[in-house]
């Protein structure tokens, strides 16, 4: 992925503004091209970072029970409508040999992943890899809940209406009672 284009980006948008019969020349939107430019660096800065980056610093710890970090705020743009979503993820992950992360490095992971045109089923299961891939648990399971604006102010128009998806991986597969858990941990 290459750096993002800002002065592209406000072509763009000027282009957009006169596309709906709007003048981008006049006072409140004269800078508009500008702020967009702006925001859109920052919330798809996650296209040239890796989430596996954040697992690179793990910890021996003797431990191998249940970590869960649960109602991890983010926000996306719908790769579809580029209008944003938001929720919260939830991820659980049995360490195996004593092999830990920063409960931060989670967070920042999913942080990441977001930060780009993205869809929930992409973010759930690319967490869930990213950990796999990383730290080698016994089992991953990570669930998104999220609230689309392309839901909301467009299309059905059902405000309030999230999405659950899910990505299970290694012990959380088989095992019924481990999944329960976590469920139970996270409607706490």
């Amino acid at each position: 992925m290459g750096q993002i284009n800002t002065q592209q980006i406000e072509e763009a948008v000027r282009l957009i503004l006169e596309a709906i019969g709007e003048d981008p020349n006049r006072e409140g939107l004269l800078d508009t091209p500008k702020r967009v430019a702006k925001m859109y660096a920052e919330v798809f800065s996650g296209l040239n970072e890796d989430p596996k980056e954040h697992f690179k610093t793990v910890f021996g710890e003797d431990h191998e029970e249940l970590v869960l970090v649960k109602d991890i705020p983010f926000h996306s743009m719908c790769e579809h409508h580029l209008v944003p979503f938001f929720g919260k993820a939830h991820i659980a992950y049995i360490p195996k040999g004593g092999k830990v992360t920063g409960l931060s490095k989670l967070a920042r992971a999913v942080e990441a992943v977001c930060r780009r045109p993205q869809l929930q089923e992409r973010i759930t299961s690319t967490i869930a890899e990213s950990i796999v891939d990383s730290l080698e648990p016994h089992g991953v399971m990570v669930v998104v809940e999220a609230e689309h604006m392309c839901m909301t102010m467009r299309g059905v128009k059902k405000p309030g209406s999230k999405t659950i998806t899910s990505a299970v991986r290694g012990v959380f597969t088989n095992d019924p009672a481990a999944r329960a858990e976590v469920l139970s941990f996270i409607k706490e």
